[in-house]
């Protein structure tokens, strides 16, 4: 259900406008309800990462209702459950939500003792640090956790009506849509007590502007490979150093990257991968951008709008539980494809991401260069730009990003 809806609804039962945003932020559906749902009831522990500020708890309050919430982040928490972490973990009835479970990590030990005594014990660990996570998941709760991942919000979760620029500006946190804050002051927020703050004591900087230059070049780079050498080249660092903030950034689901697509799989792991952030809000903060025109006129628009559709396609994947299985082709001859799905039984979909409001018969030469290298493994070929018109070629299609999007019956 999208913001259109819920504002609507609220409006007839006449709340006034804090109300309509309160019960706006509680009543958003999370596509991903569904999943942690089916795979909450066969597993013993699910496990919920995702980027700070995503929803995380409020999708699991609204998942496990009648689930006891506990929140790491209180020190007189832990301090409770230190004292006696078997007796505090025994004490829910129907289960128990861990927020920011990376806080107190020894709790994952205990956590696998009670759930192998009893299979009926429930537990929800959300957190936002990944790596922390995956880590006491592989030495503490292999076979027993189902990991998922929430991301911000997904275009059909929320009102498709605006612009793509308005879009790409305020970007898709629950904060801009549910509380009416204005974009800049949430992104401003999250990049200072974040990124600056805690990303930086994380990876223990001491160079504090050189680290903010990174993160603003790397804005200045989505959509493009990730060439390490050349960020040292332009910071003046070495590129361990690079490589280090990247998998930092990376694993805080800040950034993401996008492998080049072979049939040759070890090919993939070692040939350089694309750049997108997962929140293309932030992206417009880091660039300086404060107005949905200052978006359309930039000479990254193009870039960002490939960076939202790119992230959408991420956000469908995970909202269904599955591991993304999406590439990008180019080859030495710059003959390329922006983005290429591989689903079951090796079937290729490729998408051109065009951020014109006009089709162009030249926007699908990518693809049917892509179809004669790979033939009939391609099933299908999409381009997907900004203008409303469906086209239909011979072998391709060309539709709205959002209308292609939110069309997932053939998934």
């Amino acid at each position: 259900m999208c913001f259109k809806y819920f504002t609507y609804f609220c409006t007839d039962l006449e709340f006034n406008s804090k109300s309509v945003q309160k019960y706006y932020i509680i009543m958003i559906y999370r596509k991903l309800k569904e999943e942690m749902l089916r795979v909450g009831a066969s597993f013993p522990v699910l496990i919920l990462t995702g980027p700070r500020q995503s929803g995380k708890t409020t999708l699991c309050k609204m998942a496990f209702p009648n689930y006891r919430y506990v929140n790491l982040e209180n020190p007189d928490t832990r301090e409770e459950i230190i004292a006696d972490p078997i007796t505090f973990l025994k004490g829910n009835i129907e289960g128990m939500i861990l927020d920011e479970a990376q806080r107190y990590p020894e709790l994952f030990s205990y956590i696998q003792v009670l759930v192998d005594d009893d299979k009926s014990m429930r537990f929800v660990l959300s957190g936002s640090n990944n790596f922390t996570l995956m880590e006491k998941i592989t030495q503490s709760l292999a076979g027993r956790a189902a990991l998922l991942t929430l991301l911000p919000l997904s275009i059909s979760e929320i009102d498709t009506s605006i612009t793509t620029d308005e879009l790409m500006l305020r970007g898709f946190y629950p904060a801009v849509w549910g509380d009416g804050r204005q974009p800049q002051d949430v992104y401003s927020n999250y990049y200072r007590t974040y990124i600056e703050r805690d990303l930086r004591q994380l990876i223990n900087i001491k160079d504090l502007d050189l680290f903010r230059q990174f993160v603003r070049l790397m804005a200045s780079r989505v959509g493009n490979e990730f060439n390490a050498s050349h960020i040292c080249n332009e910071l003046g660092i070495d590129v361990k150093t690079v490589q280090h903030w990247m998998s930092i950034l990376t694993t805080s689901y800040i950034t993401f990257t996008l492998p080049p697509y072979y049939r040759n799989i070890g090919k993939r792991i070692v040939k350089t991968p694309k750049l997108y952030f997962y929140e293309t809000g932030l992206v417009s903060y880091l660039l300086g951008l404060d107005t949905p025109e200052k978006v359309a006129t930039h000479p990254l628009r193009g870039a960002m709008f490939e960076n939202t559709v790119v992230a959408e396609f991420f956000k469908r994947c995970f909202n269904r539980g599955k591991t993304p299985n999406l590439f990008y082709y180019r080859d030495n001859r710059q003959k390329e494809v922006d983005l290429v799905e591989e689903r079951s039984l090796g079937q290729l979909h490729a998408y051109e991401i065009k951020s014109a409001k006009r089709f162009n018969t030249q926007f699908c030469a990518g693809i049917d260069y892509f179809r004669t290298l790979y033939g009939d493994s391609v099933v299908s070929g999409e381009v997907l730009y900004d203008g409303e018109e469906t086209v239909s070629t011979k072998d391709n299609i060309c539709r709205n990003w959002k209308v292609s999007i939110m069309d997932d019956k053939n998934l």
